[in-house]
């Protein structure tokens, strides 16, 4: 189980990353905006950015990794 007051610190504190959450089924939730997860003490609401929620019991989470933004569409490379 992931310790939910470092999920809070990495929300709140200044300079937003964007992340995902492993879960122990796999999955992996984007959270690419603060306001895109909430934190209780009993559960994590997570939304991405098509609208999706998922409430994710916080036993499930087994690990936090950067999500590495993808590459903008419609933009020349150099």
């Amino acid at each position: 189980m992931l310790n939910l007051e470092n999920l809070r610190a990495r929300v709140r504190g200044g300079g937003f990353k964007p992340f995902k959450l492993h879960l122990t089924d796999g999955r992996e939730i984007p959270v690419t905006h603060p306001e895109f997860i909430i934190v209780a003490n009993h559960f994590v609401i997570a939304a991405t950015d098509d609208g999706v929620s998922y409430t994710i019991d916080p036993l499930h989470i087994v690990a936090i990794s950067e999500l590495i933004p993808k590459p903008a569409t419609g933009q020349a490379t150099s």
